[in-house]
């Protein structure tokens, strides 16, 4: 029953910086684009068209 003094304070800790970098990321940008690799994944690059003979 002692261990739960310790686990339990510790999940939390982990779950709010867990949940701090979350936001973090979410202010920083990281999921500004999420369908822009999707659509740039169908075009050809130039750079390759330019290498072919």
């Amino acid at each position: 029953m002692n261990i739960l003094l310790l686990l339990i304070p510790a999940a939390l800790v982990l779950g709010g910086l867990g949940l701090a970098s979350f936001i973090w990321a979410l202010k920083s940008g990281q999921f500004d684009d999420p369908d822009g690799a999707a659509a740039r994944i169908l075009f050809d690059d130039e750079e390759e068209e330019d290498n072919e003979p």
